[in-house]
Formats: C-alpha cells, structure tokens, sequence
C-alpha cells in the first residue's frame, strides 16, 4: 500500500493534461509551445518535491497555472531593463553610462533593420573602410589627420601601443598609471599589449629630466595619461604636455596622449569644470590621441584614436584592428552623436548627458518640490520625505573631485534600525516597474533628480510602490 505521500505525488495531473488547460494554451499561444512545456514540467517537478517534503499538501490547479504563467513571463522579461538614475551620478557606469539622444536611436534602428554600406563605397562601387563613416567628423572635430575606432578606449591604448611598441619600452609617469573599473590596470594593459612599462618619476612629483634620462634605443613612445578618474592634491609636479611633445620629437618618438573619458569642446563654456580635448593635446604636439566614446562625449560605447596619417595608418593595419572594431549599430549611433557637436549651441539641449549636467540647481530643486507631495502620497505614512540639498557626480571617471550642486528626496524613518529600514526603502523602489535607483546615505534613501527626464512617467508609477 503506497504511503500518503506517494501517493499524492502519483495523482498529480499528467503534462499532456495540464497542457490542454484553457490558461496554458493561451500561455502557449503568446509564447510559444517549447517553453510551456518546459516550464510545465519544471514546475510540476517542483511539486513533486513539495509533496515528498509535506504529505498533506495538496495539487491546486489554479495556483499551479498561476505558477506557471510568473515562471514564464519572469523568464521572457528582458533582462537589461530601463531604469530612472536617480543615483546622484550623471554618467553611471552600472546604468550604462551616456544616455544618447533619439537621433541616435533612429539611426541605430535604420541600421539594424536595413542593409547599410558599412563596408561599401557608393561612389566607386567597391568595397569600402568601415571607420569612414565617422572619420570625417573626428578629424573635423579634434583637428587629426585620420582616425579609427574600436570598441573601448582600452581597446584602442591596447591596438596604439601594441602597433607602435611591440616588444619595446614606453615611458609613462607613475602617477598616471591608472586603474579603470573593473580592476583594468594600465600597466596589465601595457603587458597584454606586448610593451615594457618604464616608470618614470614618483607618484606625486615627474620632471621633464626623469623622462629624458629614461630614454634608451629600446624606447618606443612617451605616453601622457590624463588620471581623469582621479587626482593627486599637495606637493605635486607634473610635465606640460608640450614639453613632452618636442622631448619626445627630438628622440624621433611619437607622443601619445590617453584622455580616458575625452570631451570635443569646452566644458567651461557650459559653466562646467575643464576637461581637455584632443585638439588641446594636438595644439601641445602630441601625435596621437585616445578616448572614449561613451563617457563625456555621449555617445556609444566606442575607443577613439585620432593623430597622424602616418600612425593611425600603422594601427589599421594591425591584424588586432579587426577583432576589436566596431559594428554598424554602434558607428550609427557615433556619427549620429558627433554630427550634433557642429552645432556647439545647441548641444547642451540635444544630449542629454550634458543636458543633465548643466541643469541648475533652481530647476531641480523647483522639480524636487513638484515631486515630493506624490512620494508622500505613496509612502502613505510608512516613512516620511523631505527635499534636500545634494551635490551629483560626473561619473565615468571624470571629473573626480568636481561635483554639481542638486536637490533630491529623502526617505528616512525605521527608529533605531534607520539602515535596513533604507535598505527595504532602496528595494521598494527597485521593484517598480521602472526601476528607480537611488543611494543610501545617513539611514535615508536619497533620489537625486538632476536626471529624472520623466517626471510624469515617475509620478505615476509611484502608485505601484509596495513598501
């Protein structure tokens, strides 16, 4: 005689007929067969389990299709999701960096929804040169002579120093060997590269004579490493990069200039911190240049290198060029992005990270005071909330000791366990359907708005926050 629990678990319904069940055929309809069927079983193994562990459980059909049809939509639910960065940093790194603007949307969706001359040269009929599509508007905005992209700005350091400094030595000051997220070093990227690092100078203080003692006849290139992701403060000294420029020319080396997060125009003239460019670093003499495309600039996820003919020649022939180019979705995008900077005026309204970053703190605190009466609504006296002060992030690496003045939201309360209370807060939030992202800091969960875009669009959802 089977026990009870076995023989609970050889009553349960077949999978055939739980397949022909109203709700699991229309599961099936909308997503297809093979993963209903699948996610049946697994969840009917699932039962079985429960029923071997509890022999007074019991098979409830309605509860079981209802399992089915969250199994299935979580696992048909996109996994990169859009979310609201209220986080305080502009540029986040973990939320995707730039934000493009719909230009640049448009031109990805044509190129991924139509055949494109990527490699073809309408004019002559014959097969063309993929970074074509974009050189013309680097050269034409950084002052080069030529340009190639690939697919991160460690990409493009690996592909310049790995063409130019093959088994030879480059010279770069201590105090510039950065370290990227991720734990990417500089010097691991040197090593991978196929070049010796030579650490010149001392960590806060190189001279112009620490560079020109290091030079040998195995000397391939001086490189200048702007340490955008940080900054070394006190008694520090560093060389110009024009007196770089004409050392490394009378030795007959090129002078590279990695930038890291990179800009083409002048962030002071949005009433932001400096940030150099290319064309500053051309006028100092350097030959090459590397940055990204996905930091300061706005655009895709992309590595720059502009210089000389001569150089930028050198590195697309490098067999490295191909398995670190780009493809058509993301030169879509660039060339659709770079295309707004000729028109400087108007480029802190067409991109949106600048857009975000030159918005005033009046503005935002104004929004903050428009905002704050529907988070109370939908907190409905579990916390409480308040406007505050707050200061945003460049992010990415830039900037590092520069911050923007904002406003946000507060929500603190939880008594004496003010922290795991923020944490439920910080999670409630999370699960919205459009994820809000926020920072924790002094037991409350703080929303910095200098980017919230969608005003109306985050009110709303509001009244699906579950605290």
């Amino acid at each position: 005689m089977l026990n009870p629990a076995a023989a609970a678990r050889r009553a349960l319904p077949a999978v055939d007929r739980l397949l022909k069940l109203r709700p699991v055929e229309e599961l099936a309809v909308r997503y297809g067969r093979t993963l209903v069927t699948a996610t049946v079983r697994e969840v009917l193994d699932s039962h079985r389990r429960r029923l071997a562990d509890d022999a007074a459980a019991q098979f409830d059909e309605a509860a079981f299709v209802a399992e089915c049809a969250s199994s299935v939509e979580k696992r048909m639910r996109p996994s990169l999701r859009a979310v609201c960065n209220l986080s305080g940093t502009v540029l986040h790194t973990n939320l995707g960096r730039a934000v493009m603007p719909e230009s640049a949307a448009r031109a990805v969706a044509e190129a991924m929804t139509r055949p494109v001359n990527l490699e073809f040269d309408l004019d002559g009929g014959s097969r063309g040169e993929r970074d074509s599509h974009v050189e013309g508007w680097l050269k034409r905005l950084t002052g080069a002579e030529a340009a190639v992209v690939v697919n991160n700005n460690a990409a493009a350091v690996y592909l310049a120093l790995n063409t130019l400094a093959l088994r030879r030595e480059v010279l770069v000051s201590r105090g510039e060997l950065i370290e990227i997220g991720g734990a990417f070093r500089m010097p691991d990227i040197m090593a991978r590269a196929g070049c010796k690092l030579k650490e010149v100078g001392t960590t806060n203080r190189t001279h112009l004579k620490d560079y020109a003692e290091a030079i040998t006849a195995q000397t391939a290139a001086i490189m200048k490493v702007h340490t955008s992701n940080y900054a070394i403060q006190g008694f520090t000294s560093a060389v110009a990069e024009s007196d770089l420029a004409s050392l490394a020319h009378e030795h007959g080396l090129p002078f590279i200039v990695d930038l890291g997060s990179g800009m083409l125009v002048d962030l002071e003239d949005y009433g932001l911190p400096h940030e150099p460019t290319p064309r500053e670093a051309f006028a100092h003499g350097a030959d090459l240049v590397t940055f990204s495309g996905d930091k300061l600039l706005g655009g895709p996820q992309a590595g720059l290198l502009v210089g000389t003919k001569a150089l930028v020649g050198r590195i697309r022939k490098n067999p490295m060029k191909r398995a670190l180019r780009v493809d058509k979705m993301t030169l879509a995008a660039l060339e659709a992005v770079l295309r707004l900077y000729s028109d400087p005026d108007r480029l802190a309204q067409e991109l949106p990270g600048l857009r975000s970053l030159t918005r005033k703190h009046a503005e935002i605190e104004a929004q903050a005071n428009r905002v704050l009466p529907h988070v109370v609504a939908a907190l409905a006296g579990s916390a409480e909330a308040q406007v505050i002060s707050c200061s945003s992030q460049i992010g990415s690496g830039s900037l590092p000791v520069d911050s923007l003045p904002s406003a946000g939201i507060a929500v603190s309360g939880g008594g004496k366990r003010r922290g795991s209370f923020a944490e439920r807060i910080a999670t409630a939030f999370r699960s919205l359907p459009v994820p809000v992202i926020g920072h924790i800091k002094d037991g409350a969960f703080v929303m910095d708005l200098r980017c919230l875009d969608d005003e109306t669009g985050f009110i709303e959802q509001l009244r699906q926050l579950k605290i």
